[in-house]
């Protein structure tokens, strides 16, 4: 039995390592098996460069017709798990066809690559990126091995950000204005804002400010919208009385928040709502929302 499992397993060990992996920033992000790793960051027109390291298992070689590494940024859409969309798809051969008998090593280099979309792991959708190591050989199965990187881009501070002024109100019975210092937030931003009552018929047990985040992926008939409430801020507790404003301060940083995605590679969208929610006295609902943008702000000292 142990002949037989042995059979199976690759005759070589690939491995692939960043040539700045030591010291490059490094974040979480969640495996195929439902584990965390720990994988390096890096951000748009980068480059990236390392090595590919082959060694053969003691007594074995290795008959290969070409090794490549391939840098690919991919989109899976769970309800088409095992599909990938390769939106960015590098290549760069790293040996000619021949037979590896002992571990050999080779540099690889990707200049100033173009990664324009984020790295994602939402609820129906994955956005991807990684390095495959391609072993080709003849008659028998290729053996490859990749490794995940993240991506993660910067935008500079918005030099238009419009206030969000509101008016809400159920016809003689309530009428409420809302305010928010800005319609665009950065990741570990503040919400800052006030609500005004302009006009109590009806008894208002208390009031909360949801962060909510809508991803929808496909298109058309085969579109699906995911709806999760990140956050729930508990506004005013008991009723208020004609005239009274309300403070809102709502920090940013606790919640896993990511930007504003817009219809990635015809693929999905992820967008956030600032979601106002009253309940009377008899549990009736009332809310009002609002989107606002989300961007992520290069960190600096002062502003981590």
């Amino acid at each position: 039995m142990n002949y037989l499992i042995g059979a199976f397993k690759p005759p070589c060990n690939i491995t692939i390592t960043f040539s700045d992996g030591k010291t490059r920033k490094q974040v979480s992000v969640k495996k195929e098996n439902g584990k965390t790793a720990m994988v390096p960051v890096f951000q748009s027109l980068e480059t990236i460069s390392g090595e590919v390291s082959i060694e053969p298992v003691q007594g074995k070689k290795v008959e290969h017709t070409g090794v490549k590494i391939e840098l690919l940024g991919q989109i899976e859409l769970y309800f088409d798990r095992g599909n990938f969309y390769d939106f960015t798809s590098l290549v760069r051969e790293l040996d000619v066809p021949g037979e590896i008998y002992e571990k050999k090593t080779y540099p690889f280099e990707f200049s100033s690559v173009e990664m324009p979309y984020e790295s994602y792991n939402g609820t129906n959708v994955r956005l991807r990126y990684i390095l495959r190591v391609t072993i080709s050989r003849n008659y028998v199965s290729n053996i490859t091995e990749h490794r995940d990187f993240c991506v993660r881009n910067y935008s500079p501070v918005p030099t238009m950000n419009n206030s969000i002024k509101m008016e809400v109100g159920i016809e003689d019975c309530l009428h409420i204005e809302f305010e928010y210092s800005k319609s665009k937030y950065h990741l570990k931003d503040v919400i800052i804002g006030k609500i005004y009552f302009l006009l109590v018929r009806i008894k208002i047990k208390n009031m909360e400010l949801e962060i909510r985040r809508r991803e929808s992926t496909g298109s058309g008939p085969n579109t699906y919208v995911e709806t999760e409430t990140l956050a729930k801020f508990e506004l005013m507790d008991g009723a208020p009385v004609r005239g009274e404003s309300i403070p809102i301060r709502l920090f940013l940083s606790p919640y896993e928040l990511t930007p504003t995605y817009r219809n990635i590679n015809n693929k999905f969208s992820v967008k956030y709502y600032l979601n106002l929610v009253l309940v009377d006295e008899e549990d009736r609902r009332y809310f009002k929302q609002q989107e606002i943008s989300m961007y992520r702000l290069l960190e600096t000292p002062a502003s981590s």
